[in-house]
């Protein structure tokens, strides 16, 4: 779902996203409702609700030439949410997510998946790390 409104692209990219957003964007945002359609995407496998967050290809290809590992992130599925994001979100520089991202593989279990889901849903009732 795209959030952003029209005039975005005219906006400098330093200004603030609540700028850049529409109202309705914004409260999606703010609420998290964005993700919601990935759930098309867990239920069709593409997905699963917790991995590391899939990148946008460019990015993809921008992180892989310049932060070693970060191809690994692919061992498995990409998730709604994060080890990296219930643990700093976009606070995070690629280099951190990394680190968490490769933790979550390394500890991957039903345990922690429930730990990064209790931490998602206390993030997004509680409106903390949200943009």
């Amino acid at each position: 779902m795209n959030t952003v409104c029209k005039c975005a692209f005219y906006i400098p990219a330093r200004l603030a996203d609540r700028l850049r957003c529409t109202r309705f964007g914004q409260l999606l945002r703010r609420t998290r409702l964005d993700e919601l359609p990935q759930l098309w995407n867990i239920l069709r496998g593409d997905m699963s609700l917790v991995g590391p967050r899939p990148e946008r290809a460019y990015f993809y290809r921008e992180f892989e030439t310049y932060i070693p590992g970060f191809s690994n992130r692919m061992m498995v599925t990409p998730g709604l949410t994060g080890w990296a994001q219930v643990n700093g979100g976009y606070d995070l520089r690629p280099e951190e997510k990394i680190v968490y991202d490769m933790e979550y593989i390394e500890r991957q279990s039903v345990l922690l998946d429930v730990q990064c889901l209790l931490k998602t849903a206390a993030l997004v009732f509680t409106h903390r790390g949200a943009r």
